[in-house]
């Protein structure tokens, strides 16, 4: 294994090389454009021997070639062995720090700037991947580092006189026999997944705890813990036997102009590790547990395969786990899957299967994009004095009963309207002192509450004066329309007063009542009506006679004279349909060329010709050569007698008897 200097130095180029790549710039990317791709980054870990297990003093079935790549034994043939080429490969002697110095803290930027990450530690159980996220006082894993960093990065950020202003909020949860446990509040039950309108997966009911700092993350996470579901098995004395998922929120709020909102969340990740339940002994409980586990991460398996097929159907919903990934897998996250690996020999089945598993995961393609969005700021109400919202008039009236007997005596207004009295723009004059100060303080409460509806009484007063006077210019101009339509009613009544012999010496040109409803009739549609043959030659023998069309009402069917006023019954055997043979012939022979030269959509068009009769139509034509008659369709495989019968009237008749019919 080569752990030279070079290693580290490598890591960091790579690094620095996704964290610049990836990196969507919210500038750059419009309503139309998609998201640059970025890559699942995938990094190997090896853990080294555990004291006192089986297998610990023979040779590892692992070992790493460079910082990148590592060679494994072939099962089938033990002279060859499989090489694997990943993101970053970390050998037994790698610390926690390489780890995430590595591979982690490079994507802790891109939640600053609105977008999603993921990280994801994979493996059998035994391999490692619960160390690799908690690890120890001691040697702290992935979570309490990132923790660490990204509470240090929103405090830099989200100082005084920065643009943005920043606040973190933890949830903590475990998928738990495909069940949602919530483990900052263990009371809650079992949660739903749900999917919000622009796609993002939340959890309705799901406790967050807001963090300042690292303390105060402490005082949550490590109670929370302790609620998760371990076990003990022959592997492992603390299993994991559930899937655990830490959730990191950073939102972000622009404290000047334009005010725009930013969402970031991180994902922490540690999967239950797949378990062989031949050398685990799971009975009873932990059977069912590892039957849940096995299930999801093969459910996972199946997402993986599906995205790099590029399948039209990505199975998420089918397991609670893969739903709750479907950000970090195929969507819009910056991902990175930590696969755990044991170098012992009675782990090799499953060390393979990890690795076949990162090999796959890192085809898959995520499009990250900048989670943003425009908040226009709450603005304080406009409080505007009682003059100015009563106006001149109304204000002197307000000041006393004494000043009103000093002022001159002034006619009383008319009562409001209903249109006015309905407005909430009406004015304010014509409102009860007592009524306006209630209206006051209900607008100042809307107010203080944040609320951004529009307010008519904190309109401003040249605006409000302005659709005040077009409400008025509008109910001028109906009460003037009014007053014309009585004046015609009226003129109209004093007309009809007169003598009869006045109403026939009177103009033509008397102004009749307005009515109140207007009832237009439709001109009739011009019609395509298929007419008997009798009735066709009787009106080209006589152009004069009148001309019928043909009605069906329920299962009777009556002629209808356009001139008479009673419709004539007739009995059914005298509409038998007749065609004279010319038309006939016609109809025939365009059947007999869209047989001998249409495509399959062509044929289709014909009645009683589906998909597939038209598909042994057209075989039927390439290997016996043209039809040389419309019966010739009774030696094409899947058309009988019958249905050649009742082609024939369905099709050469209509077309005959449409090619002779036009416009009524």
């Amino acid at each position: 294994m080569d752990a030279g200097g070079a290693a580290p130095l490598r890591r960091r180029e790579m690094a620095a090389a996704v964290s610049g790549a990836g990196r969507c710039r919210p500038g750059k990317v419009g309503a139309g454009r998609r998201p640059p791709p970025a890559r699942v980054r995938v990094a190997v870990r090896l853990r080294p021997f555990v004291d006192g297990t089986a297998g610990a003093c023979d040779p590892p079935c692992v070992r790493g070639l460079d910082s990148c790549s590592l060679e494994i034994a072939n099962w089938r043939n033990h002279q060859e062995t499989l090489k694997y080429q990943f993101d970053a490969f970390y050998g037994e002697k790698s610390s926690q720090q390489d780890i995430y110095a590595g591979s982690v803290q490079p994507i802790l930027r891109h939640l600053l700037e609105g977008q999603n990450a993921s990280v994801l530690a994979y493996g059998p159980t035994g391999a490692g991947k619960t160390h690799t996220m908690l690890g120890s006082p001691e040697q702290p894993g992935v979570i309490p580092r990132a923790l660490m960093d990204l509470l240090q990065l929103t405090r830099e950020e989200g100082g005084e006189g920065r643009p943005w202003a920043l606040s973190v909020t933890m949830s903590y949860l475990e998928i738990y026999q495909e069940k949602v446990l919530d483990l900052l509040e263990p009371t809650s039950g079992d949660l739903v997944i749900r999917e919000d309108c622009r796609g993002n997966i939340l959890i309705p009911g799901l406790m967050q705890k807001p963090i300042t700092s690292f303390a105060d993350f402490e005082r949550h996470f490590l109670p929370a813990s302790r609620n998760r579901t371990v076990g003990a098995t022959r592997l492992n004395q603390r299993s994991s036997r559930s899937h655990a998922v830490l959730l990191v929120k950073v939102d972000q709020r622009e404290r000047l102009a334009p005010f725009r909102q930013r969402e970031g969340k991180l994902y922490l990740i540690d999967l239950a590790g797949s378990e062989d339940n031949r050398r685990t002994g799971n009975k009873g409980l932990r059977l069912k547990e590892s039957g849940a586990i096995n299930s999801s991460l093969f459910v996972l398996g199946k997402v993986v395969d599906a995205l790099n097929q590029g399948l039209p159907r990505v199975p998420y919903r089918d397991s609670k786990l893969t739903r709750l990934l479907q950000d970090s897998l195929g969507g819009s996250a910056h991902s990175i899957l930590i696969a755990n690996i044991a170098p012992e020999r009675h782990f090799y089945l499953d060390t393979v299967s990890a690795l076949n598993f990162a090999a796959r995961s890192k085809e898959v393609i995520n499009r990250p994009f900048t989670n943003e969005s425009l908040q226009l700021p709450v603005l304080a109400p406009i409080k505007l004095s009682q003059k100015e919202l009563l106006g001149p008039s109304e204000a002197e009236r307000a000041q006393g009963p004494e000043e009103e007997e000093i002022g001159s005596p002034e006619p009383p207004a008319a009562p409001a309207s209903a249109s006015q009295k309905l407005s909430p723009l009406q004015k304010l004059s014509s409102m009860d002192p007592a009524v306006l100060e209630r209206l006051l303080s209900l607008d100042r409460l809307l107010g203080s509450q944040g609320s951004q509806r529009t307010h008519g009484l904190n309109t401003p007063r040249r605006e409000r004066m302005v659709l005040m006077k077009t409400m008025e210019e509008k109910d001028l101009e109906i009460k003037r329309l009014k007053m014309k339509q009585k004046e015609l009613e009226a003129k109209v009544l004093a007309q009809e007063a007169l003598d009869p012999k006045d109403k026939e010496n009177s103009s033509p040109a008397i102004l009749q009542p307005l009515a109140r409803r207007t009832v237009t009739v439709a001109k009739p549609l011009k019609k395509a009506v298929v007419m008997p043959l009798q009735l066709i030659q009787e009106q080209a023998a006589s152009p004069n006679a009148e001309i019928h069309i043909l009605k069906k009402k329920g299962r009777k069917r009556k002629l209808e004279s356009l001139d008479a006023s009673e419709p004539e019954e007739k009995a059914e055997d005298c509409w038998e349909l007749q065609i004279s043979p010319e038309l006939l012939a016609r109809g025939r022979q365009k059947i007999l060329d869209l047989l001998n030269e249409g495509s399959a959509r062509d044929l289709r068009s014909l009645q009683r010709i589906g998909q597939k009769k038209a598909q042994l139509i057209v075989g039927w034509r390439e290997l016996h050569g043209p039809f040389s008659q419309v019966e010739d369709l009774e030696h094409v495989e899947g058309i009988s007698g019958k249905q050649m019968e009742s082609f024939l009237k369905a099709n050469i008749l209509g077309l005959a008897a449409c090619q002779r019919s036009g416009p009524s």
